[in-house]
């Protein structure tokens, strides 16, 4: 789903052209304002949004999250247009402009309404959104909501859900349609049962020290006749920050939980995949976007990602995140009816070539090292001394590769401290260059003439490039000094796929059967590995991306019922062959 036209300048080029991108990488490039809220931005001002919506209106994509001071429309979740919109009135007393907002589709019109406690905030309406032009529908809905849902239902009866709480449930009601007033009073949905579902314990590595997890973020789809009624956990902070489902055959149940989270991200980059929704592309694929986490500069710096999701022939939901943060071709085409969920999603083979590579950069400031641009962390980042034209980036791939696309990631370091909020105007330029033998260099990429806001810049090239150096130059920042959480390299390696995994070993004890640590043989030739887990052998619907490791606690079992497992490896060359299922009780 991602990011705006693309300039691009091939090798001898010095001739620019528009691209149309086929493919995209998580997290989305949209210029994702800067948090508006002071006490948030005390660490240093950053960009944050979260809580993202997308629905599809009058045949093109809209896309809402928090506190943006407007939204995003697509044709084609490639190429996303933001419209400035304040969504409160002055006398709205509402501490969030719009936050975690709910948006549907209702007859003719897009409606939107944001989270309050208060019942001062109105059901926004607009038969003409791109133009944005927008109506009350009411001026206050009066029982308001925190991160609240709305669902019509296929005989055109309104709910609503809602709740944000690590004390109390999700709630459910129905909403009169004519007069958006409710009917009766909420009703209990679900409430997180951590002692039972790991994957719902609070804490970076599920360790119940702390906090009870947060359950929030309802949305709701019905599929086959069934409602699947979905939340985000333990918390937005954490890696395994995850969307959960219950599935019940009527809007305001009783719902039966899918032990696993369906929409699951622990690992690689971009980690974190809860707090979403789920909607249809053109050819009605189901897709599922969500929330990734930086949580570097506040606990509430975050990004938005998207996945391909589904339901399998058992009415089983799930999100394809399997390198999930790199290249991934949009479909042109509805999946078939016998698509395999447990396949590739998307993914284009194109890895990622400059993993934890010798760099060389213009300069460094303090202690925000070169590498940290290089280590598939997004809360590391490497800092030049400045903002200013002529710092560089230098990546080794090690040896010659072929180049496929270029992901760049800018961090928020310096940024501009007088500034909140969204900063209409600003924009990056750079170029990269590449060479052979790291003398003799060639334009790759130009965007010394760029005028757009791209944060997450992700550019697929128009014919491969077999190269071995790049390196990028700074033209001009919209704020802070150059910085970037990943200068990241696609394509293919020279040598060979990395050997299956061998002694792949699942430990589960009956002390707390939740948790289990996996090991592995290190493969020299392998460079992380992928972890694949499920409730049945043909339904391995999670993984876990490692890097650098041969070992992995993983916390996120229900207690009741087998686990199956496998794993892969994979390198700058490919992927090996998945291992036998494991079975663990």
């Amino acid at each position: 789903m991602r990011h705006l036209i693309l300039l691009f300048s091939l090798l001898a080029g010095t001739v620019s052209a528009v691209a149309q991108q086929k493919t995209y990488c998580n997290p989305i490039n949209i210029d994702y304002g800067y948090t508006p809220i002071p006490n948030f931005s005390e660490w240093g001002r950053h960009r944050a949004t979260a809580d993202p919506v997308i629905v599809t209106y009058k045949g093109d994509y809209y896309l809402f999250s928090t506190n943006q001071w407007g939204y995003w429309w697509s044709p084609d979740m490639v190429n996303w247009n933001f419209v400035q919109r304040f969504f409160l009135k002055p006398y709205h007393k509402v501490y969030d402009e719009l936050c975690a907002p709910a948006v549907w589709v209702m007859g003719d019109s897009l409606c939107v309404f944001g989270s309050t406690y208060t019942s001062d905030f109105p059901i926004w309406v607009s038969t003409d959104p791109k133009n944005n032009k927008w109506t009350e529908a009411v001026d206050s809905f009066e029982i308001g909501g925190w991160d609240p849902a709305f669902f019509v239902d296929d005989n055109q009866r309104l709910y609503m859900y809602n709740g944000s709480s690590n004390r109390y449930p999700m709630y459910g009601i129905e909403i009169n349609r004519s007069t958006l007033q409710p009917i009766g009073t909420r009703k209990e949905m679900y409430l997180l049962e951590p002692w039972r579902y790991g994957w719902q314990r609070f804490g970076e590595y599920m360790d119940d020290t702390f906090l009870d997890p947060f359950m929030e973020g309802a949305w709701m789809t019905k599929h086959k006749g069934k409602y699947y009624l979905q939340y985000g956990a333990p918390g937005t902070e954490f890696s395994g920050y995850a969307d959960g489902v219950v599935v019940g055959d009527s809007p305001l149940g009783p719902f039966t939980p899918q032990s696993m989270p369906f929409s699951f991200k622990p690992g690689g980059f971009a980690r974190g995949a809860g707090h979403g929704a789920t909607f249809q592309d053109g050819w009605q694929n189901y897709w599922h976007t969500s929330t990734i986490v930086i949580s570097t500069k506040n606990n509430f710096e975050r990004r938005i990602g998207i996945w391909p999701s589904g339901f399998d022939q058992d009415g089983v939901m799930y999100t394809n995140t399997a390198f999930g943060d790199y290249p991934h071709f949009l479909p042109t085409t509805k999946k078939p009816d016998d698509y395999n969920p447990m396949g590739d999603g998307g993914f284009t083979g194109w890895m990622l070539l400059n993993y934890n590579k010798p760099v060389q950069v213009s300069s460094t400031l303090g202690g925000y090292m070169p590498n940290n641009a290089v280590d598939e962390n997004i809360k590391t980042y490497w800092s030049a001394a400045s903002g200013n034209a002529g710092e560089w980036f230098q990546t080794d791939l090690g040896a010659t590769g072929t180049v496929h696309a270029v992901q760049i990631n800018y961090a928020d370091q310096d940024v501009d401290s007088a500034k909140l909020g969204k900063r209409p105007g600003g924009y990056h330029q750079y170029r990269v260059l590449h060479s052979m033998d790291g003398k003799k260099w060639s334009v790759l990429i130009d965007k010394s003439q760029n005028k757009t806001d791209v944060p997450h810049d992700y550019i697929e090239l128009p014919q491969p490039v077999r190269t071995r150096y790049l390196r990028m130059e700074n033209r001009h920042m919209p704020t802070g000094t150059f910085a970037l959480s990943g200068f990241r390299v696609f394509g293919k390696g020279q040598g060979s796929k990395p050997h299956a995994v061998k002694d792949f070993v699942v430990l589960r004890t009956e002390k707390d059967k939740r948790s289990a640590w996996l090991k592995w043989r290190p493969m020299t030739d392998a460079v992380g590995y992928n972890i694949y887990m499920g409730t049945a052998p043909d339904k391995l619907y999670n993984n876990v991306m490692v890097y650098g490791a041969n070992e992995y606690y993983f916390k996120g079992m229900d207690n009741r019922v087998p686990y199956y497992y496998a794993i892969e490896s994979f390198n700058e060359n490919g992927v090996s062959e998945r291992s036998s299922v494991i079975k663990v009780e």
